[in-house]
């Protein structure tokens, strides 16, 4: 898939990215914060996947980024959006399409340790 992940359409990278961040979130919130009952993560999970929450880990990440990456978030916020939650300006939404997109060509890239330092950076995990 490597050398077709620039034909895949963005819309199609931001939906695999979502499930992509999805899974950190998950895992974060089982193995490292030892999280169990349904309800503690289903709230605590909204922390990390509404557009406000991914807007602001993109603040984050962003520095981070090489210029194919920059190039990969760049298409997903740019994604022409019509249906904008009412929890989120249009300027978080599509800061939070483009890490699902940056996140869905880093995963069909093979990349996953690329994807967790990201994770980790955007969300501020590492620090104390």
């Amino acid at each position: 898939m490597n050398s077709d992940v620039n034909q895949v359409a963005t819309s199609a990278l931001a939906y695999l990215g979502d499930c992509v961040i999805e899974l950190r979130v998950r895992n974060y919130l089982v193995s490292e914060r030892g999280l169990s009952s349904a309800a503690s993560l289903n709230r605590e999970a909204l922390n990390f996947v509404r557009a406000a929450a991914q807007s602001e880990a993109m603040n984050y990440i962003e520095p981070l980024l090489d210029e194919e990456e920059m190039t990969a978030y760049r298409r997903g916020r740019n994604i022409g959006h019509t249906n904008v939650p009412k929890s989120a300006s249009v300027s978080e939404y599509r800061r939070a399409t483009g890490m699902e997109a940056l996140f869905g060509y880093l995963h069909l890239l093979g990349r996953e340790d690329r994807i967790d330092e990201l994770f980790r950076a955007g969300y501020r995990l590492d620090k104390d």
